[in-house]
């Protein structure tokens, strides 16, 4: 019994019901809110130390031996996401503390926010292909109603549009879930991969394989599907925009690699192709709709878009370098995306607008501030010694040595874009002077994300902004280390052979000795010569 396995998805819900039983008291959800995410933290941090101390760590839910029931596994990738889950969390609910007005915490906030985390530590950690899917739906849930906090006419377009394409995206999913299990008779992802070996109709497992990656990328925002992401993340309340940003489209991404290196990795070679020029597709769509948007948050949504693409470049090259660069890609992502959204709540905060134009002098106002920018940005666009710089570093050698060299020139290409980009909010946020159309909200009381006067907190918006910024630095400075645990996890998802070990353990046997006596009753009924059955 490995409590830690499960404890990053029991936490959110249990810290979800506890806001939901103090539905009328404010202060209660809010203390809820960072102290269930300071236990989410720690607990990931003990999952991280257990999977590098003992390898992968399982759990079989209701003591039913795999596949026969739910397994929790957790890996190295699995252990570093739930991390990242467990860190951002808490910076969200510290920042929230400053952005969120009263009437978005009395219609459920706080609640939704954990349940949001629930969904992704949950997707993270299961081995089941169902009930990834379930997850996904508990996100799904949790993302729309975050979206449409406030019910403005922007958000209500944008969350339109989110959930059309999402919902098609969880009909091919279920789809494809439902055609598998048709084809292989089980849900256990260990399982599958090592019946889809023995598959006798290879023409439906390549089939199976495209429904999953069109699917996983719709989530992840991949071309050509990618649309409903620009138009909706800039719309909802700051806190739920950084949140989006750095952890939701990330499950897409997880999913891909994990059922395209664990279960079809057989099929790699039919759609590694495909993949890559999504990816560079995606990379360059990204990039270029980011050039032309004056809007601050806009043009942060089109470049989550195009560093998606480096992270599905990881998975196309296929090797184990490569994967190490995707999900350092990933990690690094994580960290910087969701702290320029934090930074453009501060923007917006001091200046009252998202507008480039209308916005300016902040680099001598507020220098702190636009060091914790320089930073983020310029380790977006893979400027060393920052942490974008590694992860970009390690896909470019990885893309050189596949001999994919018109991939790699254009992933160096997107990343002077991406500085260009960023040197745009540079010059528009920080470094020339205010506008005189611009009337700066008073310090005394600032509105929160519904309109409502809130006593400003600046210190706590600054707090998770100071953190982030150091961490992107600091993986920089230690990319060694922390490469290590990349190279690892490459290891590990290129060898799949170890996840299976344990999830079916002695579970293979076990499934033989239970089938056993029911052999030949599963058989079609056959007719004999007269017809008869």
């Amino acid at each position: 019994m490995r409590p830690e396995v499960a404890l990053p998805v029991l936490l959110p819900l249990l810290s979800g019901a506890l806001s939901l039983l103090f539905w009328r008291s404010r202060p209660m959800q809010r203390f809820i809110a960072v102290a269930g995410n300071i236990a989410l933290l720690l607990v990931s941090l003990w999952l991280f130390v257990a999977v590098w101390s003992d390898g992968y760590i399982t759990m079989q839910m209701g003591n039913w031996p795999a596949p026969f029931g739910i397994t929790l596994i957790a890996d190295m990738l699995s252990a570093v996401m739930i991390l990242m889950t467990g860190i951002i969390g808490l910076a969200m609910g510290i920042y929230s503390l400053a952005t969120t007005g009263r009437g978005h915490e009395k219609f459920g906030y706080y609640p939704l926010m954990h349940l949001l985390l629930a969904g992704v530590a949950g997707a993270f950690l299961t081995g089941d292909i169902f009930n990834l899917y379930v997850w996904f739906e508990v996100m799904l849930v949790a993302s729309f109603a975050l979206l449409i906090l406030g019910g403005e006419r922007a958000q209500m377009e944008g969350a339109i549009k989110y959930v059309t394409l999402n919902l098609l995206a969880s009909v091919i999913f279920l789809t494809a879930v439902g055609l598998l299990y048709g084809t292989v008779g089980t849900l256990n992802m260990a399982d599958i991969a090592l019946r889809l070996d023995e598959a006798e109709h290879s023409g439906m497992v390549e089939v199976l394989a495209v429904m999953f990656m069109v699917s996983f990328g719709i989530k992840a925002a991949a071309f050509p599907l990618f649309f409903w992401l620009p138009a909706s993340y800039h719309t909802p309340p700051v806190a739920v925009s950084a949140l989006f940003a750095g952890l939701l489209t990330k499950v897409g991404v997880y999913s891909l690699f994990r059922v395209f290196t664990l279960m079809f990795d057989q099929t790699m070679g039919y759609l590694q192709d495909i993949m890559l020029w999504g990816a560079v597709f995606t990379m360059v769509t990204g990039v270029l709709g980011a050039a032309a948007q004056y809007e601050f948050r806009r043009i942060l949504s089109f470049h989550i878009v195009s560093q998606i693409g480096y992270m599905i470049l990881g998975l196309a090259l296929y090797t184990p370098l490569a994967i190490a660069g995707g999900v350092f890609a990933i990690v690094h992502n994580i960290v910087v995306k969701t702290n320029l959204f934090l930074i453009s709540g501060i923007t917006h905060r001091l200046q009252g607008t998202y507008q480039l134009k209308k916005m300016g002098g902040l680099y001598r106002e507020r220098p702190w501030l636009a060091v914790a920018f320089f930073i983020s940005a310029f380790s977006l666009a893979g400027i060393p010694p920052l942490s974008g710089f590694f992860a970009k570093f390690v896909l470019v050698r990885a893309g050189l040595e596949a001999e994919a060299y018109v991939a790699t020139g254009i992933a160096l290409a997107v990343g002077l874009m991406t500085l260009y980009s960023m040197v745009k909010i540079w010059n528009e946020v920080f470094w020339k002077d205010l506008p005189e159309n611009n009337h700066v909200p008073s310090p005394q009381a600032s509105a929160g994300d519904d309109g409502r006067l809130i006593k400003p907190s600046l210190w706590m918006m600054y707090l998770p902004v100071v953190v982030l910024a150091a961490m992107s630095l600091l993986i920089g400075v230690f990319a060694e280390p922390i490469m290590q645990v990349m190279i690892l996890i490459g290891d590990q998802l290129m060898n799949p052979s170890g996840y299976i070990e344990a999830v079916m353990g002695t579970s293979a046997s076990a499934e033989a000795a239970l089938l056993e006596p029911f052999e030949g009753q599963a058989e079609p009924i056959s007719e004999d010569a007269e017809g008869t059955p």
